[in-house]
């Protein structure tokens, strides 16, 4: 990277002003979410804003993040909406895990897994996990953090389980990766530690997210101390820490003030270190994070020593000490007691450091935390050589050599060095095909820029005009068919009317004739005059039973009724020709007296003919022949 004196000179005068502003900004930015938040409707999407106020104040404002955690929780209970009882349980878990309450953060990471896991949401668990990986690392438990990190490259690795429900773009594998790479470190595996921090670090710079990047400069830092590389650890860890005040993370930035602060003392600075570790100390007081507390609080008592403060160290010790008991980080606790040996020695107090010594490295033990356990045993061989237990001294000396050399074998040093090595290679050989292609892109841009601005004119001209054409085309064609639709629903309702008119003269007519039939007959039976009244009574029976009415009805109806009979016919082909009448005419709602004029039967017989058409309709007695009628 290049850096410009002139430039570097101003950004340091107008640091302090552009943070003032940034802070401002953020301020609003805080109270417009909030203001946002409470006026929507009980609702999800409250919800969700009350979640993000919580993760933007966990850092900043820790009680503020807990009260709206708990708004959160209860807004999602009271609408009965599952993922946000889930969320809600597992930003519990964070704030208590910052607080120190081991009990309630577990019991809160349970219930949130729980709830996700129901959901069967692969983010919910993956962001359960990855706390819990986190929270077990802090306490020393390593295996278990392993298998939940584990667990979560697995299921970013099935790709379809994630993002089947996220659209594709939701992969933070490389916050894994920093993951491991931090219990591993922890671990004394610094191999492995490094190998899965540099595949963070190249994720998060490919991503371009320039907090993750600082998390994984922070941790390349430390292992680079581990390794003492100090020059490098303190770059590193200083790159972090400037990104963090950048974006006034102050946690983060309490971790990296730690971490320059312990790689003073490695160069032999203590008074640097008492700096960086006292920023550390403020400001986790000032978040009311007691694990950050705690670990400033033991990095003073080994800088106070350093500079001979050996009692103001014992008080930083124990202070840590009480802190990480309270925790119940056994992996500080182990740390703790170290210092306080070392101290207790310097005193004279050989007994009590050899009593604290033990302590350690059974923790150490346990935990598997070889770093500590090589201390422990260094310390504790040390003082049984002062005091004559010479037989105790050797197994001590002995036990701390398999320790160290399991730690700083020249063979893994060589493969963490081999693999920082192609790290920086390949990401060397990145920026020049960088560069490179950047001087290509730049000349082509230079040849086409004008015809590029040519053509963007051309084409927004062209977009207007075709724009406007289309526009008045789609208004053109609407206001046709508007009036094609009026038009057609015109001559809809005229021939409704017109088979409404014609239904009810047949029906007229029919009756007209019957009572013209019955008079002939009643003439005929009086008068004696069977030929003439014969001859009339047949010319009515033809007329009533002439299919030229029925002809034009039929076409009538055939005009409102589209595909009518067809349907029918093609649906129930059993249905005859009678059938088909009956059923334009209950198609066209009239009554059964107005049927039976028409069709020239009585009452009785529109019954019976009902009954058959009920059966070849397969139709039940609870189902309606009139609702199947007018269905079709």
């Amino acid at each position: 990277m290049k850096i410009i004196v002139n430039v570097m000179i101003c950004f340091i005068v107008l640091f302090p002003f552009i943070s003032i502003s940034q802070n401002y900004k953020y301020t609003k930015a805080i109270d417009s979410l909030i203001e946002t938040t409470n006026q929507r409707p009980d609702d999800s999407l409250k919800v969700a804003g009350y979640g993000k106020l919580f993760e933007k104040l966990m850092f900043r404002d820790p009680e503020m993040s807990y009260y709206f955690a708990k708004k959160e929780y209860t807004l999602s209970k009271k609408i009965g909406y599952k993922s946000g009882i889930a969320l809600g349980q597992l930003h519990f878990a964070d704030f208590f895990k910052d607080r120190g309450k081991v009990d309630s953060a577990r019991y809160y990471y349970s219930q949130s897994l729980q709830g996700f896991t129901s959901l069967n949401s692969a983010i919910g668990i993956l962001f359960v996990n990855h706390s819990l990986a986190s929270f077990e690392k802090d306490l020393g438990n390593y295996e278990k953090a392993i298998g939940f990190a584990n667990k979560n490259i697995d299921i970013y690795k099935n790709r379809d389980t994630v993002f089947s429900q996220h659209g594709g773009t939701f992969n933070l594998i490389g916050a894994e990766y920093e993951l491991l790479g931090e219990i591993h470190q922890e671990m004394g595996n610094y191999r492995i530690a490094l190998k899965e921090t540099l595949n963070a670090l190249k994720f998060f710079e490919e991503k371009k997210d320039t907090l993750r990047q600082a998390d994984a400069l922070m941790q390349i830092g430390v292992l680079e101390r581990n390794l003492e590389n100090y020059q490098s650890a303190l770059t590193h860890s200083k790159k972090a820490y400037v990104i963090y005040e950048k974006y006034d993370d102050k946690q983060y930035k309490c971790y990296a003030a730690n971490d320059i602060g312990d790689t003073y003392l490695k160069l032999g600075k203590p008074e640097e270190a008492i700096k960086y570790f006292e920023v550390t100390l403020t400001l986790s007081q000032e978040i009311a994070n007691r694990e950050i507390e705690g670990f400033s609080l033991a990095n003073l008592g080994k800088a106070s020593l350093a500079i001979g403060k050996t009692n103001r160290a014992i008080d930083y010790f124990i202070k840590g000490h009480d802190i990480h008991k309270e925790l119940g980080y056994k992996k500080a606790i182990s740390m703790d007691l170290n210092g306080l040996a070392k101290a207790q020695i310097k005193e004279g107090n050989l007994k009590v450091a050899l009593d604290n010594l033990s302590r350690s490295i059974t923790i150490a033990k346990e935990i598997g935390a070889k770093d500590n356990l090589s201390e422990a045993y260094s310390l504790r061989y040390g003082i049984n050589k002062s005091l004559g237990n010479l037989k105790d001294a050797l197994v001590d000396h002995e036990m701390f050599k398999a320790v160290n050399d399991t730690i700083f074998n020249t063979a893994k040093s060589q493969q963490i060095s081999e693999l920082r090595t192609i790290y920086e290679t390949e990401k060397k050989e990145q920026q020049i095909a960088l560069q490179e292609n950047e001087i290509v892109l730049l000349e082509e841009k230079q040849r086409a820029a004008i015809l590029q601005n040519t053509l963007l004119i051309v084409g927004i001209i062209a977009l207007i005009s075709l724009f406007g054409l289309l526009y008045y085309g789609i208004r053109q064609k609407m206001k046709r068919n508007k009036v094609l639709k009026e038009k057609i629903a015109a001559e809809l309702e005229f021939k409704k009317k017109e088979l409404t008119i014609h239904a009810f003269n047949l029906a007229r007519k029919n009756e007209t004739l019957e009572n013209l039939k019955l008079k002939a007959q009643e003439l005929k039976e009086k008068e004696n005059s069977d030929a003439g009244y014969n001859q009339l009574i047949r010319s009515i029976n033809f007329d009533l039973q002439d299919d030229n009415n029925w002809e034009n009805f039929s076409r009538y109806f055939e005009e409102v009724h589209k595909d009518f009979n067809k349907n029918i016919k093609t649906k129930y082909p059993e249905v005859s020709s009678n059938e088909l009448r009956l059923l334009a005419l209950l198609k066209m709602n009239l009554s059964s007296k107005e049927i039976a004029s028409i069709l020239n039967i009585s009452a009785e017989g529109i019954k019976k003919a009902r009954y058959r058409l009920r059966k070849k309709l397969n139709l039940t007695t609870e189902d309606s022949l009139q609702d199947l009628i007018l269905s079709l």
